[in-house]
């Protein structure tokens, strides 16, 4: 089977989880990654802890089916040493400071002067231009600023630190892989590249499509724990069980609703909920209180309820669902070491059937490539 991306040449000269991600992306899909790193150190994400072989399980997980080449950008022959590769790429991603490429002489229009066919996928916090452009900044500053950490609220109020990297992924992984691919669907028609920029405090709005409307339409903003999704219905809503465990209940259209109630043993009356929402909420938490949470567990099995309990990360990895689907089929391979590679969006469809990879040992490419 020939994967989608076979015969796209990428040139990766970011780090640490944007850009490494939607590369690995590439990759699977048949693209040729050449990841473009630091001589000595690589990579900064190769440092860090937990090891798996030589280098960090973060930096393996993300950069397996890659190819390393170790150059020295601030090198004043960099730019000729790296012009062959410039010459036979599609894609460039690059994810520093915006102009930190252009000094370098690696900017899209340097580039682009080399191979006309270039795509240049910039990958940033607040984007190539505005106000904040240059502001240093990570994932958490990012959906504060966009209004994302506003929504969420602890028992005392105040934001609660999300448990994955939303920006990182979804404000810059998934839409630079998306821009990118609708990138070479254009060049195919018109024979010429461009300059994606990608800024992943502005593809959080997507996100919160739903406030965005709220707000405009009615003059009500969302708050924290106050809206349909945020806490302000029964329906929607993080119970505690008698044992320390949680269901996450979200029977939100009534014949959900109705089903939900019945399995909980609640009486008819809170069934409407509209007349004192949080008074249906306090009882249906009391009824949830008073079991353990493989109780619920028993009485959710088999109905429509919209209701399950909260898995732990070591639990959701053994979950016999994910694993009748091979989420976890592929494995990353070091040193003899083997571990579960991280499952990405690309279809079975576009994926090759090997069951093992590994990741690129830093420089290990250089002498495939012609540098010394």
């Amino acid at each position: 089977m020939m994967r989608p991306l076979e015969g796209v040449r990428v040139l990766d000269f970011s780090t640490l989880l944007p850009g490494p991600m939607a590369t690995l992306i590439l990759a699977e899909a048949g693209a040729e990654v050449i990841k473009i790193e630091r001589p000595g150190k690589g990579d900064e994400m190769r440092s860090y802890t937990p090891k798996f072989g030589e280098d960090s399980v973060n930096f393996a997980l993300l950069n397996r089916g890659k190819r390393s080449v170790a150059v020295d950008l601030k090198d004043a022959d960099a730019v000729n040493m790296l012009r062959p590769l410039i010459e036979s790429a599609d894609i460039v991603v690059e994810q520093f400071r915006p102009g930190v490429m252009d000094r370098l002489g690696l900017g899209y229009e340097a580039l682009s002067k080399i191979n006309p066919r270039i795509i240049y996928c910039a990958i940033t916090g607040y984007g190539q231009t505005g106000p904040k452009a240059n502001v240093a900044a990570h994932d958490l500053n990012y959906v504060a600023e966009a209004g994302m950490l506003g929504l969420s609220a602890g028992s005392d109020g105040a934001p609660v630190l999300p448990p994955a990297l939303i920006a990182d992924i979804a404000g810059g992984t998934y839409p630079a892989v998306v821009n990118m691919l609708l990138a070479l669907r254009q060049r195919d028609r018109t024979n010429k590249g461009c300059k994606l920029d990608i800024a992943m405090a502005d593809n959080l709005f997507t996100f919160l499509y739903w406030a965005m409307g709220n707000g405009q339409v009615e003059g009500k903003w969302p708050v924290p724990g106050g809206e349909l999704v945020t806490g302000g219905s029964p329906r929607y809503q993080i119970y505690r069980t008698s044992d320390e465990k949680f269901v996450a209940a979200g029977p939100l259209e009534e014949k959900f609703w109705v089903n939900f109630l019945e399995a909980i043993g609640a009486p008819r009356e809170l069934q409407d909920d509209t007349r004192d929402p949080a008074g249906v909420r306090a009882a249906v938490a009391a009824l949830i209180a008073a079991k353990p949470a493989d109780h619920w567990r028993a009485c959710f099995a088999g109905k429509d309820v919209c209701s399950v309990i909260v898995a732990t990360m070591q639990e959701a990895m053994q979950d016999e669902h994910f694993h009748s689907r091979g989420l976890f089929a592929k494995e990353l391979e070091s040193g003899g070491e083997r571990i579960s590679a991280l499952p990405v969006p690309v279809s079975s469809a576009f994926r090759d059937d090997a069951v093992s990879g590994s990741y690129p040992k830093l420089g290990e490419g250089n002498q495939d490539f012609g540098f010394s």
